[in-house]
């Protein structure tokens, strides 16, 4: 289980068809960790030093922007929660549902505006002043549209996540709140 604060930016060091290799920037990981990157639970396969490598499943592949990454971008990392840690961000489980897209970055003062598109039906799981997971960063969305969404990003998540190298059309992988998944099946049984 993961809170959505990112706890450091790594970097991409390799990534092949089946596995990916990252610089942790100094978190403290053992092999069997899990580990959120771009919001996506990974499990820490072999750890030396700042170096971790992950395995990728196909599953992951086809639901995610892992595949898409190259040496050198940075990724948003947190490590699972541990028992007694501070439950800050909101509840995120690292099972990203579906890829959105960036539409809009735009500064408003010290904040800056972050406009995401998602496939439409997901719509039922996005709720206005509720939480979502955006490369693993916890966010709160507003203006909540059939396949859209805003949220304001604070300067310090702006400038401690890889939400300041994001252009509009990039692609991020999304995870909606796990109450809201389970409202919705219970719903529609």
């Amino acid at each position: 289980m993961f809170t959505g604060i990112v706890r450091t930016v790594g970097k991409v060091a390799e990534r092949t068809s089946h596995r990916l290799v990252l610089w942790t920037g100094g978190l403290n990981l053992s092999p069997g960790a899990s580990l959120s990157v771009n919001g996506v639970c990974l499990t820490a396969a072999e750890v030396s030093g700042d170096r971790v490598v992950t395995d990728l499943s196909a599953e992951t592949l086809s639901r995610t922007t892992l595949g898409e990454l190259r040496p050198g971008d940075p990724v948003n990392l947190e490590p699972a929660l541990r028992s007694g840690d501070e439950m800050g961000g909101h509840v995120l489980l690292g099972h990203v549902d579906t890829v959105g897209k960036v539409t809009l970055i735009e500064r408003k003062g010290e904040d800056v505006l972050l406009g995401i598109a998602f496939d439409p039906r997901y719509a039922a799981l996005v709720a206005d002043k509720g939480s979502v997971g955006v490369d693993g960063i916890s966010l709160t969305p507003f203006s909540v549209g059939e396949s859209s969404f805003r949220c304001a990003v604070v300067p310090y998540t702006w400038g401690h996540t890889n939400l300041s190298q994001r252009r509009v059309g990039d692609r991020v992988n999304l995870e909606f709140d796990i109450l809201a998944k389970y409202l919705v099946r219970w719903r529609d049984r």
